[in-house]
């Protein structure tokens, strides 16, 4: 059993045992007495220990770990010993002769240093960041300058704004041990008071040659120069917004992490009961076939880790000092993220697939029509699915008459053509979509449609019904009923909404003729019962809106309201162009029989139109 102590060095508190407690206390008393000239001595201590406490940090994994004699160890190789190098003002301009004598410089002892980013503040014109980049790059300064000023013009001005990102952003290297990671020299005692040295040289040099007149007026005016100043209030701005920014992040990322937790740790135990409210829905839409639960994992780790990390973000924003999560957790996280989301791809391509192709099946039946009665056609209903019947897509679950669950639906389209072959006919056509072919048929074929042809009336069911194991297919029914010419036909109301079609379905019965008697005309339709005068077109009108507000009359809103009603327009239009025809055939026989000499009495009523 050791003893441990708790020591504050360089503002960082660390767990040491008492050995290595003692032996630190011995080296920084070495170096010390090493140091040749004392003056700034105190502040070169600083710039050890500072240096000595990052790589403690680097080294201890958690803030309870305790360093032993080992890490200390550790340091002080890197670091080096006091008595591996003879320092003073002498050693520095004789760096070269020392080489020749046999000395080895104590950094060919050392790992080097890698570069890092810093604002070189001490040789700045603005802020330090063309300094910074150019120890960085390993170019002057000034050519990062002019190549500020080049990409400023070439980009309209938008590259002050990366300007001021890197003053934000970049830290300026202000101690020792910054400046020294800065020039990617190796970062050990040596280095830092020879750095130290350097500037309490061109301090003394610049006090020699100073003119004082100049730096009294100077001070005078005062010691801040115009830059310093904005910069300073640009940079308390920004880092005001920095703040609120990442206030916003930590909010967004809490809540979306939680509620993505609870909403699908939810779905997941509801799917491993296999019962709650949706999952039958979300069983005929799956055809990957995969467990709730699975899906759940993977959601929370493909959308809860990308908020966690926003909230992490914002975090360190808002509070920088917070220490971040392990390097082993981070690249959990990156794994899990990465399989969670290879793994719903995966999936994403295989539901896609198993409904990559499509077929159909068709059933053709005659439809004998006889031209002196009224051919009539209506959809109906089954009273255990629903009391009435309306067009639209999707899908529902109903129970049958053998209490089984069923989908149904009523994605039925209904298209009345002409044929000029003398008795009619009818083309149901059931589809579906599948993974092949041959599947889309087989689901096709699992359609269950019926209708009813009792004489004159033909009776077409508003639903279709399939076995919930076939899933959703994007199943759906085409109706094209087929009549010969001078047919009489009267379309029930309920068939309205099943023949809203556009003009390339080329589907003659317009919507608005419901409930009228038509006759079928190679052109189109002709309707035998609408009003021909003004006043009866008035009537007419007031009956069909009356019509629309009826239980049986399906109301699809006020943009249908408007076509039906342009509709009724154009089928009047339609009786009156054909009345006019008519007259017009009379007109042209009176003349005819006037040609000829013949004494026929005509009689012409005149009618208003």
């Amino acid at each position: 059993m050791k003893k441990t102590v708790n020591i504050n060095l360089a503002g960082t508190f660390f767990h040491i045992d008492e050995d290595a407690f003692g032996k630190l206390q011995r080296y920084l008393d070495a170096i010390r007495r090493s140091l040749s000239d004392p003056l700034g001595g105190e502040e070169i201590i600083r710039d050890i220990e500072a240096r000595i406490a990052e790589l403690f940090s680097e080294k201890i994994e958690t803030n309870t770990q305790v360093v032993s004699v080992k890490e200390l160890d550790e340091v002080i190789k890197i670091m080096g010993q006091p008595e591996d190098y003879a320092m003073g003002e002498a050693s520095y301009d004789d760096d070269m002769g020392d080489a020749s004598k046999g000395a080895v410089p104590f950094e060919s002892k050392t790992r080097s240093s890698h570069k890092q980013l810093f604002r070189d503040i001490d040789n700045k014109f603005v802020s330090g960041v063309s300094s910074g980049l150019g120890h960085y790059l390993g170019i002057d300064a000034i050519w990062v300058r002019l190549l500020w000023i080049l990409i400023t013009f070439l980009t309209s001005g938008t590259a002050i704004l990366a300007y001021v990102l890197f003053w934000i952003l970049v830290p300026a290297a202000e101690s020792t041990s910054e400046k020294l990671k800065m020039t990617g020299e190796p970062i050990n005692i040596s280095n830092i008071e020879k750095k130290f040295n350097e500037g309490y040289q061109n301090v003394a040099d610049s006090i020699k040659n100073a003119d004082y007149d100049k730096y009294g007026d100077k001070i005078r005016k005062g010691s801040s120069n115009f830059f310093d100043t904005l910069g300073t209030v640009i940079v308390t701005i920004l880092k005001v917004f920095l703040k609120f920014f990442g206030v916003i992040l930590m909010v967004v990322g809490l809540m979306s992490f939680v509620s993505i937790i609870i909403g699908l740790f939810a779905f997941g135990t509801f799917g491993i009961y296999d019962n709650g409210v949706g999952l039958d829905m979300w069983h005929l839409v799956d055809a990957s076939n995969t467990p709730v639960w699975v899906i759940s994992i993977l959601g929370i780790f493909a959308f809860g880790i990308p908020m966690l990390i926003l909230f992490i973000l914002g975090l360190k924003i808002v509070a920088p000092n917070v220490k971040s999560i392990g390097t082993s957790a981070k690249i959990t996280l990156l794994i899990l993220w990465l399989a969670s989301l290879g793994v719903i791809a995966a999936l994403a391509i295989k539901q896609a697939s198993a409904r990559a192709y499509d077929n159909s099946t068709i059933t053709e039946v005659s439809v004998p029509v006889n031209a002196s009665e009224i051919f009539k056609v209506k959809m109906r209903a089954d009273k255990q699915y629903s009391y009435e019947v309306n067009r639209h897509g999707g899908l529902k679950l109903r129970t049958n008459e053998s209490g089984e669950r069923v989908i149904y639906s009523n994605d039925i389209r209904l298209i009345v053509r002409h044929t000029d072959d003398s008795i009619g006919k009818l083309i149901i056509e059931r589809s579906a979509e599948a993974a092949d072919f041959i599947e889309a048929k087989t689901y096709a074929d699992a359609i269950n449609y019926n209708y009813t042809l009792t004489g004159n009336e033909l009776l077409l069911d508003g639903f279709f019904t399939t076995a919930m194991d076939n899933k959703f297919r994007d199943q759906e029914i085409e109706i094209v009923l087929y009549l010969p010419s001078d047919t009489q036909l009267i379309a029930d109301k309920n068939t309205y909404s099943f023949h809203r079609n556009s003009s390339s379905y080329r589907d003659i019965l317009d919507n608005g003729d419901e409930g009228r008697l038509l006759r079928i005309t190679p052109e189109g339709t002709v309707c035998l019962d609408c009003p021909t005068s003004s006043s009866n077109s008035k009537d007419v009108n007031d009956d069909y809106y009356q019509d629309r507000n009826s239980n049986q009359y399906s109301n699809e809103g006020w943009e249908q309201e408007v076509e039906d009603g342009l509709n009724g327009t154009r089928s009047n239009v339609k009786s009156v162009d054909k009345m006019l025809e008519e007259k017009e055939r009379e007109i042209q026989q009176l003349k005819d029989s006037l040609e000829k000499g013949k004494n026929i009495k005509v009689n012409i009523t005149t009618e208003t139109y």
